[in-house]
């Protein structure tokens, strides 16, 4: 009797524990990370050195592709067959819509064959303007990790930001679909359906406008989309949540980042890439406030509950050349091993037009 009594008194105290430090771990994840970590967290992201010539020029010229010109959003993967090269997806415009590209590289500097990724969808339907590929599905989101692409059903995976109509740049309104790829380059939709549009009935007011690029997680089983919609002029971050890659639920206490008033991010908050960094995940994005667009950084302990640093990594006007003097935005980043070097991937607009630019660590 007293041996049962003392395991009952054991596993009292046991599941007292567990339950306790449940709830300090969900204690630890909503309450905002105090300003002193926010710094301490930052510092290795700043700093950073000035590749000083564009990367792909405004006016980089691709092959059948001639009229598309200032190139966009980078997105940089691996495929695990080849793992001396890297792959940078981007978007090129050509006064109708986009298309995105691939080119390659075995130095994260030199960059080679272009191809196109994906183009125009079918007139009519959600992607007519183009799209814009570039939230992979990664074997591994830690921040220095291989960005190897990850097969699921033997397919790899992407979502993209697109949009109906062609004619003028990002016209509204905007929506996410699915792409698969069997070779990793050239891509192709996956479904009928948007798995994000301003007509679904869980659509709220601050994105009831127009819907614009995912970033993709896996994280224990579940996936994660964190994506920009504007309201007006207006731009913030929410996230969707999916437990299978191709149904996809918002979150309900959407906006997960919102805009800070007055601050670098309040008109836009837009474009998250978020990576696991040690105890914690990194979100790099940019804000706009007065017409300029700056690389900013937030941190979470949960991918839902977001704290920001207010004053940005890098602001526009940065590069000494003058390429990122209007907008600093849009960023990739990936780590080399071989040089112990992180480098930073932007759309820099400025004296040189909208190019992608370079930030190395070293």
């Amino acid at each position: 009797m007293r041996i049962n009594k003392m395991r009952a008194f054991c596993f009292s105290i046991l599941t007292t524990f567990i339950l306790f430090s449940t709830l300090v771990k969900a204690q630890e994840s909503t309450t905002p990370i105090d300003s002193e970590t926010i710094k301490k967290w930052s510092e290795p992201y700043r700093g950073w050195k000035y590749h000083p010539t564009p990367i792909i020029p405004a006016d980089y010229k691709i092959a059948g592709s001639e009229d598309f010109r200032n190139f966009d959003c980078p997105c940089i993967y691996q495929l695990k067959d080849k793992p001396d090269t890297w792959y940078m997806a981007f978007i090129g415009f050509n006064g109708k819509g986009y298309n995105s590209f691939v080119v390659e590289s075995s130095d994260l500097i030199n960059w080679t064959n272009p191809r196109l990724a994906t183009g125009f969808g079918k007139k009519g339907e959600f992607d007519y303007g183009g799209r814009v590929i570039g939230a992979f599905l990664y074997e591994n989101y830690d921040i220095k990790s291989p960005r190897i692409l990850k097969k699921k059903d033997d397919k790899y995976w992407t979502l993209y930001g697109c949009y109906p109509r062609q004619g003028g740049y990002e016209l509204r309104p905007g929506y996410e679909g699915i792409a698969t790829s069997n070779n990793g380059i050239t891509w192709s939709r996956f479904g009928e359906e948007p798995i994000l549009s301003v007509f679904q009935k869980d659509v709220k007011d601050w994105e009831k406008d127009c819907i614009y690029q995912p970033w993709l997680i896996e994280h224990q089983g579940k996936y994660y989309s964190i994506y920009n919609a504007a309201q007006g002029k207006y731009e913030r971050m929410g996230l969707a949540l999916s437990d299978n890659l191709t149904q996809w639920t918002r979150y309900p206490n959407n906006p997960v980042i919102d805009n800070r008033k007055d601050g670098y991010d309040a008109i836009f908050a837009s474009d998250g890439k978020v990576f696991h960094d040690d105890d914690h995940w990194t979100m790099f994005y940019f804000g706009v406030n007065e017409g300029k667009a700056h690389i900013m950084i937030a941190f979470s302990r949960d991918l839902i509950h977001w704290t920001t640093n207010p004053e940005p990594l890098y602001k526009a006007g940065g590069h000494p050349l003058g390429l990122d003097k209007q907008y600093a935005h849009k960023i990739s980043l990936v780590y080399n091993p071989k040089n112990e070097t992180f480098y930073m991937f932007y759309c820099a607009t400025g004296n040189k037009g909208r190019t992608i630019a370079l930030l190395t660590s070293k």
